[in-house]
């Protein structure tokens, strides 16, 4: 998720480094007032409620995280996220003062070196369909337009029994880096290498939700990475889904629909009303499942990646995320 557009500033030196946790609330606030004031909100400064994406990401892995400096000033920041072979970024902003300065472009000079030390394989994000800026700074670095991202919401509804699933947070010590081996196995099933044990640690460490673990008898076949509440991605009242998959194969469709049936009932029991999803359209399957379930498109963006390939967004993979 990126917001970067017009306005011109004295020409000053900019200086790209790791961003330090004291500069924490800066980047929060530059990253809302550049996003509400591209999106023209009354009051840029409300854009995305009490839901947090800077602290969040930092905490996650203050290595990935880097900021641009003009004359000692916080002017801008970027993240980068590891999924294994998978990496995106994001949130990508600057201070409106600052646009049309090219410094959206310097931050992702340390983002693009770091998924090559990574390894990464499939790297990606998400931004603006509708803006030709957006699309023509992230072609630059090989980043190429493929299908619409959806972001979804539905109303909480009346938990019904059925999905036998549990909570990581409530997986014994002892257990927890099996059940860890257990969610790799399953998504490097999806795509080669796909790992998001860092998002369920940081999900654990920061207590902003849990992670649901969907079975088959003793076979994890699905898993969702859940944010609840303020603080966290998600914000008020809101249980939002960072990311969730189940095992291929012929049973998928039938244990997509438990995996939504045990995010909706975590939510529940935490007492929130809404629950929040992206699905990608070229995961065709999945992407009509939830519309069937429920959820309508709030607003939607485009994925671009690099290489300009379908990595696990291709038919026949039920998988939420977004990239935001």
């Amino acid at each position: 998720m990126q917001a970067q557009p017009s306005v011109n500033a004295e020409t000053r030196p900019v200086s790209i480094r790791p961003l330090r946790q004291d500069e924490l609330p800066a980047a929060d606030r530059i990253c809302r007032l550049a996003f509400g004031t591209f999106l023209g909100l009354p009051d840029p400064m409300q854009f995305a409620g009490d839901a947090d994406y800077v602290r969040t990401r930092w905490l996650a892995d203050p290595t990935a995280a880097f900021g641009a400096e003009v004359e000692g000033e916080l002017v801008g920041s970027n993240f980068a996220t590891n999924w294994g072979s998978v990496g995106f970024f994001g949130p990508l902003t600057v201070h409106p003062q600052y646009w049309e300065r090219g410094i959206a472009s310097r931050l992702m000079e340390p983002v693009v070196q770091l998924f090559s030390d990574w390894g990464i394989t499939q790297a990606g994000l998400f931004t603006f369909a509708h803006s030709p800026k957006h699309l023509y700074l992230y072609q630059k670095f090989g980043f190429w337009p493929r299908f619409l991202t959806a972001i979804m919401s539905r109303p909480v509804a009346p938990v019904t029994p059925g999905a036998f699933w549990t909570r990581y947070s409530q997986t014994p010590d002892g257990e927890q880096s099996g059940g860890l081996s257990a969610c790799r196995t399953l998504t490097n099933t999806l795509f080669e290498g796909l790992d998001v044990h860092r998002e369920i640690q940081a999900v654990r460490d920061q207590q902003l939700g849990d992670t649901v673990l969907l079975w088959d008898h003793s076979q994890l076949v699905g898993l969702a990475v859940c944010h609840c509440g303020p603080g966290s991605e998600a914000g008020s009242d809101t249980c939002y889904v960072k990311f969730g998959a189940v095992l291929p194969g012929p049973q998928a469709p039938q244990n997509f629909d438990r995996l939504l049936d045990a995010c909706n009932a975590l939510a529940a029991e935490q007492g929130l009303n809404r629950l929040v999803a992206g699905v990608n359209t070229a995961r065709h399957e999945a992407y009509r499942q939830m519309l069937a379930y429920g959820f309508r498109s709030d607003f939607q963006g485009v994925v671009m990646q690099k290489p300009n390939t379908p990595g696990y967004n291709r038919p026949g993979i039920y998988l939420i995320d977004d990239w935001r």
